[in-house]
């Protein structure tokens, strides 16, 4: 059985996907955007009523993955704000001008994280050269990489994303997400070796994590 982590744009999607037995939740606004930083009274309502795992994005806009000065100012004290609420780990990522990952402001954040860890997004994608960006990932202190392999979607990346698994030995959890759904996790799952997956479990088009959708994820 693989373990699912569902991306929740709203809190309605958080409590489908805590009450069908989710590992854990990445939580954001913004789905249009591809995900931002939730709101502050939001995250903290969530976090009485749900007790598995919730990391929160830290994200000031969509669009590119570099950041003013004055956006990486905001993203700071975002965290710091949300930090304080006991959320379980934050989702982020920077990269310089050049899509290559920022490793000391990446840093900066993983360190004003602590103790709690933390996930490098699906900027990941966006970034040049597979192994050299795995391995500033690394050394900024990351606990888990969100990626399709570079690519558009999961299935369409699996072979880097299995190339990943491989190059990371361990030292990094590879979070494989980006068009996984419960009827492609099986074929990614044995391909890859990965263990942890991300998903939506938006299947209409709307906004909301399907309850179904999240149990069949976990059922394979």
């Amino acid at each position: 059985m693989s373990k699912i982590e569902i991306a929740c744009f709203n809190p309605e999607s958080a409590i489908i996907s805590f009450e069908n037995k989710a590992d854990r939740i990445e939580l954001c606004d913004g789905l249009s955007e591809g995900g931002t930083t939730p709101d502050f009274e939001i995250t903290k309502q969530l976090r009485e009523k749900i007790n598995i795992p919730i990391f929160v994005m830290i994200r000031p806009r969509g669009g590119n993955f570099t950041y003013s000065d004055t956006e990486f100012e905001q993203m700071k004290s975002e965290l710091v704000q949300l930090k304080s609420l006991h959320v379980d780990g934050f989702v982020f990522g920077i990269l310089n001008e050049n899509d290559e990952v920022n490793v000391e402001q990446n840093k900066e954040l993983v360190e004003l994280a602590k103790p709690f860890p933390c996930t490098f997004h699906r900027a990941f994608d966006r970034a040049e050269n597979l192994e050299i960006s795995l391995e500033k990932v690394i050394e900024c202190g990351f606990t888990t990489i969100l990626t399709s392999g570079q690519k558009p979607n999961v299935s369409e990346g699996k072979e880097n994303l299995k190339k990943l698994v491989d190059l990371s030995n361990g030292r990094i959890e590879i979070l494989v997400g980006g068009g996984l759904r419960s009827t492609n996790i099986e074929e990614l799952r044995v391909y890859t070796k990965a263990g942890y997956f991300h998903s939506s479990a938006i299947t209409d088009g709307g906004a909301f994590a399907n309850a179904d959708e999240v149990i069949a994820l976990k059922r394979k």
